[in-house]
């Protein structure tokens, strides 16, 4: 029997604001290779010698960044992949909700999942396309879309990674803090900002000015999701709430790890916590690119990617 093959979504229409500039297309690689090559070719190998994990690409990307992605992508994704691409634009809104004047961002990562939902197929990972995740949460997610029984409820899975491994040493981060039931079970995330490294941990600011120490232990959430369509009907509901609460504020945007929390907390899905053994890097400021090129130049020398890439 063959290995069943998942779709694989990666979140591309990000403005990278802190970056200053479109951090899904800075090469990383000995050979000018991307971040979501390495994810390409993780998410290939995941389903071991019997066949494959992840045979779909879908690309969520902006209409008006379309060529390049093509360009930069398609020659060397689509010959092994197959590849979609669909568009996140700030003006796809539900029936009743407009969007404000001011407004020229996206909504977030629970809009983008949504602006995929038209090429999605089947069970689904979703990833951004500006950070490295590592061979084994695909490898993990790969084993849980497998093993899998049904339930009265959708079970989603969620791959976390310790916090200290996701800090940058350039600035601030958000993160989604988890926390979980004595089974490993996903009980809330709890989104934080401006999470800033410290000797011996981490500390944030919340928004009454408090500060708060972190061990750097905490499971966070780096947006590696595993999930059916049946969770599109349930970030519909979702976005169209946070739009009437929010939709006037021309910045503010519906993350995914704080959806799926609420999908949690209201009983409406099951969600595992999948460890990863991987460290994880991601590009949030421009000095993010050179412990990304050394990290990837680590791999590549311990054998784990060959280079290039793609032979």
């Amino acid at each position: 029997m063959a290995t069943p093959s998942y779709d694989l979504v990666i979140l591309a229409a990000g403005m990278g604001s802190r970056f200053s500039g479109l951090k899904q297309m800075q090469p990383i690689g000995p050979h000018g290779e991307l971040i979501i090559e390495y994810s390409a070719f993780d998410a290939l190998r995941a389903g071991g010698a019997n066949g494959f994990g992840f045979g779909r690409l879908v690309l969520v990307i902006r209409k008006e960044n379309e060529i390049e992605f093509r360009a930069a992508i398609g020659r060397r994704l689509e010959s092994r992949m197959d590849v979609h691409y669909v568009f996140q634009e700030f003006m796809a809104l539900p029936a009743g909700f407009a969007a404000p004047v001011g407004r020229t961002k996206p909504w977030g990562t629970s809009h983008a999942v949504l602006a995929a939902q038209p090429a999605v197929r089947g069970p689904f990972a979703v990833i951004n396309a500006d950070d490295f995740y590592g061979a084994s949460g695909y490898r993990n997610l790969t084993a849980y879309f497998q093993s899998t029984v049904a339930s009265p409820k959708p079970s989603y899975a969620m791959v976390g990674y310790p916090l200290k491994q996701t800090l940058s040493e350039h600035g601030a981060v958000s993160r989604g803090l988890c926390a979980t039931d004595e089974q490993g079970r996903l009980q809330r995330i709890t989104e934080i900002t401006k999470i800033e490294k410290k000797p011996g941990g981490a500390r944030y600011t919340d928004a009454e000015a408090h500060v708060h120490l972190l061990t750097g232990e905490e499971i966070v959430s780096m947006n590696f999701w595993g999930f059916t369509p049946a969770v599109f009907p349930q970030l519909e509901r979702l976005f169209g709430e946070f739009l009437t609460r929010h939709g006037r504020d021309p910045k503010s945007e519906c993350y995914l790890p704080s959806a799926l929390s609420t999908i949690n907390e209201r009983g409406a899905a099951e969600i595992a916590l999948l460890p990863s053994e991987d460290p994880w890097f991601g590009l949030t400021y421009r000095e993010d690119i050179v412990a990304a090129r050394a990290a990837i130049s680590e791999f590549i020398a311990a054998g784990k990617y060959p280079s290039p890439l793609w032979g």
